[in-house]
């Protein structure tokens, strides 16, 4: 009895250990079973989202981070940059108000079309129209932007060969009903025939970092913000040289085609335009844009 006596203490502070430890592991168990359900939630809407590109999941992309590559260039290496004055035209009301409408009435002509002609533009257009599309702004001015152009019939070939093989898939499986149906009243498809037809096939890709002469990396800031911009005013140039496109963001290409033009890691499709003069028969859909109203608000 006395030895009883002495150990039932230690037992007492054994058994509370046990079953303080058994408590601990049973909360993290429902934290794991509940980290893992959200995380399957979450994985699913991601699935669920067709819309988002996989190809910047691109296997031969470099994951190297800037804290742990030691090939980053540092911002003190940099030289520094001058400022220079900068005095642009100003003009009175009147003709700003002129001018504002005149570009306003330009771009409002514009439209995706789909149906293009075969006819030859000249390459000096599309030289020019595209040094006006680096005139974008970008992140710390790194223009993290390259505008592949093609020409060559046979290799056009090939990027319609390509794109309309994942665009099959996107249309009867990826995009889902809902996607899809809302494009049959554009009456469009995987068939890119004006893949083939357009005179030129300009392919935008962002860099998502860059390349120095040394081998070393610097960082690209909003790099796919400050390309879009760019794509904005490739756009409006196009428009103001009177030829037309179809912008084509090629869902789940972007790998292929970058291959396939020898393009580095550090870049990735962004949008694909055919370019070239409307067809003569050519057709858009009978849209209308929202009213300013709809689309600014002014406080």
């Amino acid at each position: 009895m006395a030895l009883l006596s002495v150990l039932t203490p230690a037992l007492v502070v054994v058994l509370c250990l046990v079953v303080g430890f058994m408590l601990v592991k049973s909360r993290e168990t429902e934290t794991t079973s509940t980290s893992s359900g959200k995380a399957s939630k979450v994985a699913s809407k991601v699935d669920r989202r067709p819309w988002v590109d996989q190809d910047l999941q691109d296997d031969t992309e470099i994951t190297a981070r800037e804290d742990e590559d030691g090939d980053w260039v540092d911002s003190i290496e940099e030289d520094d940059i001058p400022h220079v004055p900068y005095s642009p035209p100003r003009y009175s009301e009147e003709t700003m108000l002129d001018r504002s409408k005149d570009f306003y009435t330009l771009l409002n002509q514009r439209r995706s079309v789909r149906f293009i002609s075969p006819e030859p533009v000249p390459r000096e257009v599309i030289d020019n129209v595209i040094r006006t599309a680096g005139t974008a702004p970008s992140g710390a001015h790194t223009e993290p932007w390259t505008f592949v152009v093609v020409s060559d019939p046979e290799m056009k070939h090939q990027i319609r060969q390509i794109v309309e093989e994942e665009e099959e898939v996107n249309y009867r499986q990826r995009m889902g009903d809902k996607w899809v149906n809302d494009l049959a009243k554009l009456r469009t498809n995987w068939i890119k025939q004006y893949l083939d037809v357009a005179p030129y096939l300009i392919l935008i890709f962002k860099q998502t970092y860059g390349i120095l002469p040394k081998g070393k990396k610097r960082t690209h800031y909003y790099n796919e913000i400050s390309v879009s911009i760019s794509c904005g005013i490739l756009l409006a140039a196009l428009q103001n040289v009177g030829l037309v496109t179809v912008t084509s963001t090629p869902l789940n290409c972007g790998p292929q085609l970058r291959l396939l033009l020898k393009r580095p890691v550090n870049e990735k499709l962004l949008m694909l335009l055919p370019v070239g003069y409307p067809a003569p028969d050519a057709t858009v859909p009978s849209l209308k844009r929202k009213p300013l109203d709809d689309i600014m608000v002014h406080i």
